[in-house]
């Protein structure tokens, strides 16, 4: 996955998680829906969680952060 693609695909990530939690927090939604969207917010959560920790391992590799690039 190139840096640009994981980036977009984080953001898309933290977005639907944004809009997933502004539903619950309206409290305008019937138990069944919220109750799925608790779960798929549990399921981006973890997404998003695995991402950030693949970073954090290729920047203790010392492999270039999504976005830059490798100095010579």
């Amino acid at each position: 996955m190139s840096a640009g693609t994981s980036q977009d695909a984080l953001e898309g990530l933290i977005a639907e998680l944004e809009q997933a939690a502004g539903a619950l927090r309206a409290g305008e939604i019937e138990r069944e829906r919220a109750a799925a969207l608790v779960e798929r917010c549990a399921e981006l959560a973890g997404r998003v969680a695995a991402e950030l920790e693949r970073r954090e391992r290729a920047a203790a590799s010392g492999e270039p952060a999504p976005g830059q690039e490798r100095l010579l």
